[in-house]
């Protein structure tokens, strides 16, 4: 994920609610936050009150602290009361961890887009000792270092089903146009995408506030990524689709709610923020690409800020992002090295 200045934007909130603890956002609105085992180090998680029940967006990793974190948060800000709902902004471990096992304590309803849930169950049963060779073979094509090429392959890759609970089958789904009724509140459902292919936001009748998951986030731009599964896939031009369309719904009165960093004000200048960060990068790669490079090679005009071990898996699926981009646009070439690197270059 990439750090932008949040210039023009407020936050109500300074800081976030102490783990097992909640604040209250707006009426019937509960903000919790899980840690993480990473560099983005917690995920925000809702609980909308539905009166004898609650509808929870969003659920963290599945670990021990987080079974026992939940646990608090059951017994504390939830009252006891059970979860009749899990809404998933969108697939990834960090927001879906949890949710197989709300689903089992509680017998609740999963609700997401297809797309997402289909995402979410096929990942936490794919489990790999080792890479497959289409992930060897993509990881070539970008160029990555030899050395982390050789630790990659010789390491068991990470498995969603390690940090994501089982997920039963079954869901409700929602998609562009719906309407949901949670929280004391309707919201529009309207789908984003880029950082995961149809990710939910919900955007609250009152024109008040928008639970945006990672489609929106106040200081940081989310990882656009490329992987092994679809290696020629245009998520630059998936996230500047839904920027546009997404930036028509912003007004400045909006309660931002996002899956990480604090809820904020001013939706409209986010939106324009988050859509230059990426026409800007494309320009500066553009430019980088007079010269031929792998897309190992194009992280200094991507990133402002040093990637080390632990951001390189991240920086490179994004770097092979911006070069489809400018490809599928007819702005840059590739020619096959003979290790297998692709090589980019500016000039159709």
């Amino acid at each position: 994920m990439t750090h932008v200045a949040p210039i023009g934007l407020h936050y109500p909130w300074p800081d976030a609610p102490a783990e097992g603890e909640a604040l209250q956002v707006a009426p019937g609105i509960l903000w919790m936050r899980l840690p993480l085992p990473m560099a983005l180090d917690h995920v925000n998680v809702y609980a909308l009150d539905d009166g004898d029940s609650w509808s929870i967006v969003d659920t963290g990793f599945h670990t021990r602290r987080s079974v026992a974190l939940w646990e608090t948060l059951l017994a504390g800000p939830l009252q006891g009361r059970p979860v009749g709902r899990v809404i998933l902004t969108h697939h990834h471990p960090d927001h879906v961890g949890m949710a197989g096992w709300l689903m089992e304590r509680f017998g609740a309803e999963l609700v997401t887009s297809r797309t997402a849930w289909l995402m979410a169950r096929m990942l936490i049963l794919d489990v790999e000792e080792r890479p497959s060779q289409q992930a060897l073979d993509f990881w070539r094509s970008a160029g990555m270092d030899p050395e982390i090429l050789a630790a990659r392959e010789a390491a068991r890759p990470f498995n969603f089903a390690d940090t994501c609970a089982p997920l039963p089958v079954g869901y409700t789904r929602l998609r562009q146009g719906d309407t949901l009724h949670a929280g004391g509140r309707d919201w529009d459902v309207h789908i984003g995408n880029g950082h995961a292919p149809e990710h939910l936001t919900l955007w609250g009748r009152e024109g008040d506030l928008v639970i945006a998951g990672d489609q929106i986030i106040s200081s940081i731009s989310p990882n656009l990524g490329v992987y092994p599964t679809e290696p020629d896939a245009d998520p630059v031009g998936d996230w500047l689709e839904a920027c546009t369309r997404l930036a028509a719904l912003a007004t400045p009165r909006h309660l931002v709610l996002s899956g990480h960093k604090l809820p904020f004000t001013g939706l409209p200048i986010r939106m324009r923020q988050l859509a230059e960060n990426h026409t800007g990068a494309l320009a500066r790669l553009e430019t980088h690409l007079q010269t031929p490079h792998t897309a190992a090679e194009c992280f200094a005009p991507l990133f402002k800020r040093k990637i080390d071990e632990g951001t390189y898996g991240f920086a490179l699926v994004e770097a092979v992002a911006h070069l489809n981009h400018l490809h599928q646009a007819g702005r840059i070439s590739r020619t096959r090295r003979a290790d297998g690197a692709w090589l980019w270059q500016s000039g159709g």
